[in-house]
Parts: C-alpha cells; structure tokens; sequence
C-alpha cells in the first residue's frame, strides 16, 4: 500500500477520531437541528470501527468513501464544492482523498495518467521533516521547520499552474511507541548541526517511532499570477542598490522577518574564480562575517575542508548552529575563528550560484546558539533566485561600470562635454525609431579659449639612446665571450668572423647611437648569433654553461639584455604617474570652479590641454575672470607637480630632470571632435596656428644665442601680446608671496618658428619644498645640492 512505501519516523494511521469526538459533544447539544445531524454522521460512521481505531490500508479510503464524505461533510461544504481546491490528505505523502468537485476537474484536466506531486521534495527531507514536527509537538524543542508546499498541475492546455498548499492539522494525534528515544538538548543539537545526515536522524527518531492518527484538510490556492510576477521580480530586482543609503537596513530588517529571528544581520562576499578568493562587495553598509576587516581572503585560508567542499564544490548551503563548539572542536579554525572572534554565535553560509557558477557567499548569522541551523536554512529556497539575480544585475552593472571608467580614462570625452554627446546621441536614437536616415554629426564648440602646459622630462631621447647603448654593449661583449670560447675549442673561421663583426658594432654605437642601430643589431643576434649559439650548447659543458650564463641576462619579452632600458623605462612611467596623479587630483577641484574641456597626454612627461568657454559650460553663464582664474590655476599646478616630481626623484633608477611650459593664447577659437581619430582638435585653417606653436615651442631657443628656452628649474611662459605678458607678470607676483617663485624672474624674445614669429617668454624659477613637512624652501641648484647630502 502507498503509506508503506517509504520509511518514515510516523506511522500513519489514517483516523477520524478526533473529528468523531468533537460530534460526540455536539449530539448532546440542546440545539435539536445540530444534535440531530451530529447523531446522523456518528451512526453513519458505526457500523465501521475502523474509521475512528485508524487504519493504514489506504484502499479502504475508496472502500468507505461515502461514509468519510459523511464524516467530512462540514468541513467539505457542498456548496463551496465548485470553488474551493481542497482535499483530505496524508501529510508526507502523496495521498488525497475526499476532494472538492474543482480539485477533481483540476486533477482531470491535466490528463488520465496525472497524479499530483508535492514539489522539490529531495530524498529524505520528508523523514526529517516529519521528525522536526515530532521535536516540536512531543519533545517540545521549538523549531521553524515551516516552508510552503506546492503542486505543479497543468491545464487542459498544458499550461503549468502552481498551487500553494496550506495544511489543517487540527484532526491530528500523536503517540509515540517502544521505539521512541528519550533526547537531550546534545541530541537535538547534533541533529540542528547534521540537517543532512539522513543516517543521524534515523538513529535518534527511529522509524515507526510514533504513530500519527488522523488526517489533515488540504487547502489550495493558485498562485500562478504570484509565481509569475516573482520571476519579473527575479528579472527586475536589484538595480544598484549599494549606494542607497537604506539598501543594506531594509535588507537586514527583511531577512529577521523571513526568519523570524531579532538578533540576525546579513553580509555578502563575491567570489573570484580566477584565484580562487572571496572578496569584499563595497556598498554602503555591507559587510562580510568571512573576510571580517580584510579586502580579500583565499578560500583555502577561509574555510575549512568541509565548508570548502559543501560551498564551492556542492553548492550547498552550510549551517553552523554552535559556532563556539567548533571553534574547541577544530583548535581555533577558520571560519569558527573568525566568526567566534565577532561575537557570531551560529551562522549559514549560503552560495550564491548560476549555472553552477559560484558567483558569490550570502552570509546570514545570529548572536545567539542555535538560532540558524540546518533547519531553517532550507527557508532560503524561496528567496535564493532572488538573490541569485540580484548578484547578477549587480555584476552587469559593475562591468558597466568598469566600461565607463575606461571610457572615462582612455577616450576624449570628458564629463565637461558629455552633456553635448548625450543631446547627439539621443538625436541619433529618434531619427533611428522614426524611420529617417541616422547619422552622428560632428561635436563642435565655438569660442573658447586654450590653455596647454606641459611638464616635460629634459634630455629623454639622449637618456633614452644612452640605456640602449650600454645594454646593447653588454650584450655583444657577453656574445664576444662566448665565441672566444668557442673558438678556443673549435677553431672555425666563422667563429671569427662573427667576432669580428660584433667588435664593429660595439665600435659603431660607442660615440652614437644611430636610428637604426637597434634593428640591425637586434636582427644580427636573432639571425646569425642565436642559431650558433644553439649549436654551442650541444657541443661542450662549458660552452653550454658559458651559453646559459648569457641567455639568462637576456629579458624573455624583449628578447635583448634589458636593463639600463628597464631602469630607465620605470622611470619614466613612475614620473608620469606622480605627475598624472598631481593634475588629476586637482582639476577635480578646477572643475567646480567653472567646468571646462581637459585632457591630457603621458608621453616623456605629461602634457595637457584645457578650453573654456561658454558653448562648454551649458547652462552655467560664462565670464572672462573664469579664464584668469584657470590661468592661476594652472601655473599652481604645475609648481606643484615639478615639487612632486624633485621630491621623487632621489628615489628613481636613473636620475632625469624635467621642465615645464606653458602657452598663452588669448584669441579665442573653436574646437571639433574628430571621429576617426576619437579626439578634439582644433577647428579650421586659422585656428591651426594655434596648434603649430603648441607642437614647437619647446624646441625654441632664445633669439640670437643657442639657448633652449626649456631649462629645469623654471617655468616657461609663452606669449605674444602685451596684456597677456602683464597679466602674467601679476599671477607671478602673487605667486611669489605664496612661496611658488623667487625672484628670479626674465623676460625673453624668441627665435622665429617656421611660420610664427614674435613670440615672448616669462622664465620664472621655481622655488621647492623638500617633502610635505618642511617649510624651507629651495631653488633648483639648492635642491640638487640638498638631495645630493
């Protein structure tokens, strides 16, 4: 028979007793109309003992099926027989009796072979289940153990519905038998720490243990419109929530309700594949109980064997309901240790995964034992697809967000101008939906104003030449050796000639290094060395040793030795990125000033363009004292990036200088961004000028001497009309009093450039300060001479 098919701590006796008691009362009720009904039903039922003794063979179920709609009749009401979905049923099992007449259509139109099945029961929860509900109703431990049923059931159409089952339990006894155990509080702890050992419960709940006699009443709603809005829910859920400031209290306050539990917090982690680490989700009020106050932990350090495996390898959820316990148990372990040190005292781990990727931890712990356990953990089915999305939205908008970055920092569109490509764009979208021919036309801005600077490093392509030089010379001389070598033991003429050839090359590059020196000598290595030197390794120890001994001075990725380039090359960059991280810092300050157009290039230095106007700032009404303000603003800066860049320097590889430049150019003109090339340049044959002085000014030199105008310790200022030299004049006299220039200030004509003449310079030295404390401060001679002691 069904009831007997599967093992179960209850053994079910299908009963009316309790039902029958209550009808005993009412037939002695003065209300003749109830008596006389109540007297009906018991001596319907008499005649069959069965029916209140209890009984187990379920087809007496059909055998007696008029007499139990008899018995049932109240509690099945006739006329709500076509409305209600409801049912008389066996808990645990599949097993319904006494249906209403809509629960029989429903059962009817899914087809002759259908038979409902309570959803997602894996092997074994119905055994702990039930045993849950005898700890609780006989034992007297209260647990959460309840979580909804539902049936799948499909229309006539084959469209599924999903109907919620609540259960009436009311007709219900209890009792247990010679198998029933005495338990402690240590037992029931064991069995809240091993939700899963099926083995465990059976050993403390034997099967057949007790008897439950009665039945209970299924009542069913269709929540199909429900389910369907919580998969929109599951689709739509979460869009960036980590910067509300609400985000994280309304979830804590959501999930103590969800488990009815006070002393709960939740916390998240993501986790990182490629090294196998969790990591932290920054959001406002997110926390992690795993990573507790680090950035990042590797599983293996954070988890021990076991939840290492239920979390990462089963995807499975891992309860801790005595988080001191396991801490004595495991010596201090993680995650007991870490955990115990928070003051958590049980805990569940749940994993956040799609498509069997781990995509992250949901961490939910209480400050009281025993509260989250194996049990209550199961409760977190009905909201992990949830959460799962959630993650997954969040991880969209996160890459999202990384594009913006890049886009921010690797393309031309600034923020002070994006407004402009934001109006383009939404352009191009409605010409596109209606139909007309969808074009993205050019970003232009007329009037404004350029300002360039650049703080370049002084002598970088002789600095440059002179590390390739000494590396290249190392590198044949360590080639020379080895064919020495060679031919002393093998005394072939291409030994020779070889040898020879690399004693004409370190001669040719020992005075100058020509521009295709390095190509030539890198391919006579590959071509002609190299192979030779394969052959010398297979044909004497010491020549293979004397062979390994160069190969490992030679770099992997440029295939060269590389090491005066190496020190050079970091420094460089490591110039570039103090010099960066100067003006950057800083024009966020500018920005709210007034907004106007930056960018800025790395090269051998950091150059930078600016342009301010009205056609820039939008809304915002723009006014000349904006531009004398930027101006200011720029000079500041750059002060401060060459003190930056002077106090880095005894700290770098290879010891370079830099100096700094700066046009003035007071015509105002317009600026177009090219598409082709993703950038803004300036607008028109006229304006081009401009952009021909920007490209060679740094190559001037003073009128009539060969003097560079460029020189360290000072700040170049080029000009061409008077007004612009006074107002400049006056900023450096300003600057003076706050400790930027000293005194030494010139003025100087420029040679005439190729199609420009009558250019002016202000070279003003530049006063330093010797790290962020001091207050002393020194030119550049001085400060060489302090950086030297």
């Amino acid at each position: 028979m069904a009831a007997k098919e599967k093992e179960m701590p209850l053994k079910h006796l299908i009963s009316f007793d309790k039902l029958l008691r209550s009808y005993d009362e009412m037939a002695k009720s003065k209300d003749a109309l109830l008596a006389s009904k109540a007297k009906h039903v018991l001596e319907v039922q008499a005649p069959y003992p069965e029916l209140r003794e209890g009984f187990s063979d379920v087809s007496l179920l059909d055998k007696h099926k008029d007499v139990i709609s008899t018995i049932l009749q109240d509690s099945f009401a006739e006329v709500l027989s076509e409305n209600e979905i409801k049912a008389a049923s066996l808990p645990y099992y599949d097993i319904v009796f006494n249906s209403s007449r809509r629960f029989q259509k429903i059962i009817k139109n899914a087809g002759p072979d259908f038979k409902p099945f309570i959803r997602n029961r894996d092997e074994g929860i119905d055994y702990i289940m039930a045993c849950t509900v005898i700890l609780n109703f006989y034992y007297g431990y209260k647990l959460d153990f309840s979580r909804p049923y539902f049936y799948d059931i499909p229309d006539a159409n084959g469209v599924m519905h999903h109907y919620r089952i609540l259960y009436n339990a009311d007709f219900m006894e209890l009792f247990p038998t010679d198998k029933a155990k005495e338990l402690t509080q240590d037992d029931v702890d064991e069995l809240l720490e091993n939700p899963d050992d099926l083995k465990l419960w059976k050993e403390k709940i034997p099967p057949e243990s007790f008897v439950s006699k009665g039945f209970v009443i299924s009542n069913m709603f269709d929540v199909t419109a429900e389910q369907a809005i919580s998969e929109i829910k599951t689709e739509l859920i979460a869009n960036d929530k980590r910067g509300s400031d609400d985000f994280m209290q309304d979830l804590q306050e959501t999930f103590r309700s969800f488990f009815r539990l006070k002393d709960l917090r939740v916390g998240f982690v993501t986790y990182n594949s490629k090294s196998d680490q969790f990591e932290r989700v920054y959001g406002k009020g997110m926390e992690s109980f795993i990573l507790n106050d680090k950035d990042t932990i590797h599983c293996d350090a954070a988890l021990c064997e076991g939840s290492y495996r239920k979390i990462l390898k089963d995807n499975d959820y891992f309860a801790i309901s005595d988080v001191d316990k396991y801490f004595e148990i495991s010596g201090g372990s993680e995650p007991y240790k870490g955990l115990h040190a928070q003051g958590i005292k049980s805990a569940i781990f749940a994993p956040i995964a799609a498509e069997d990727e781990l995509l992250g931890v949901l961490e939910v712990v209480s400050t009281k034992k025993g509260q989250l356990n194996g049990v209550n953990a199961t409760k977190l089915d009905d909201v992990m697809p949830y959460i799962v999305s959630a993650v997954i939205r969040s991880k969209i908008e996160e890459e999202n967000l990384i594009d913006a970055i890049i886009q921010h920092e690797c393309t031309s569109v600034h923020s002070s101008v994006y407004w402009k490509f934001q109006e383009e764009a939404k352009r191009f979208i409605v010409d596109d939906l209606e139909g007309r021919q969808a074009s993205f036309r050019e970003i232009v801005f007329k009037d404004v104003y350029p300002l360039y600077g650049q703080v370049d490093i002084k002598d970088s392509s002789q600095a440059r030449n002179t590390a390739i030089q000494r590396d290249l010379m190392i590198q044949l001389s360590s080639i020379k050796d080895v064919l020495d070598l060679a031919f002393v033991k093998e005394k072939l003429p291409i030994y020779e000639e070889l040898i020879f050839r690399a004693d004409n090359y370190i001669e040719s590059i020992k005075e100058t290094l020509y521009s295709n020196s390095e190509q030539t000598i890198f391919d006579f290595v590959q071509t002609e060395v190299n192979p030779v030197l394969d052959h010398l390794k297979k044909l004497h120890p010491d020549l293979e040793k004397a062979v390994k001994e160069y190969e490992d001075t030679i770099d992997s990725t440029t295939q060269s030795y590389y090491d005066h380039r190496r020190n050079y090359d970091e420094s460089v960059m490591e110039i570039n990125r103090a010099l960066v991280g100067v003006i950057d810092q800083k024009q966020v300050e500018a920005q709210e000033m007034y907004p106007h157009y930056f960018e800025r290039f790395k090269t051998d230095g950091v150059e930078h363009n600016m342009y301010i106007g009205d056609s820039i700032s939008g809304e915002r009404e723009y006014d000349p004292l904006y531009l004398s303000n930027l101006r200011l603003w720029q000079l500041q800066v750059m002060c401060e990036m060459e003190n930056k860049y002077y106090n880095l320097k005894p700290q770098l590889p290879v010891q370079l200088d830099v100096a700094s430049l700066a046009l003035v150019y007071s015509t105002s003109l317009s600026i177009r961004f090219r598409m082709d090339e993703k950038q803004f340049d300036v607008d028109g044959t006229y304006n081009a000028r401009y952009e021909i002085i920007k490209k060679r000014i740094d190559k001037s030199y003073i009128k009539g001497t060969d003097e560079r105008l460029t020189q360290k310790g000072k700040l170049s200022i080029v000009y061409s009309q008077k007004k612009d030299e006074l107002e400049y004049l006056r900023y450096i006299s300003f600057l003076k009093s706050k400790g930027y220039f000293t005194n030494n200030v010139e003025i100087v004509e420029l040679e005439g450039l190729q199609g420009v003449s009558g250019l002016k310079a202000i070279r003003a030295e530049i006063l330093y300060k010797k790290g962020k404390e001091s207050e002393k401060t020194y030119t550049y001679q001085d400060l060489m001479e302090e950086l030297k002691v």
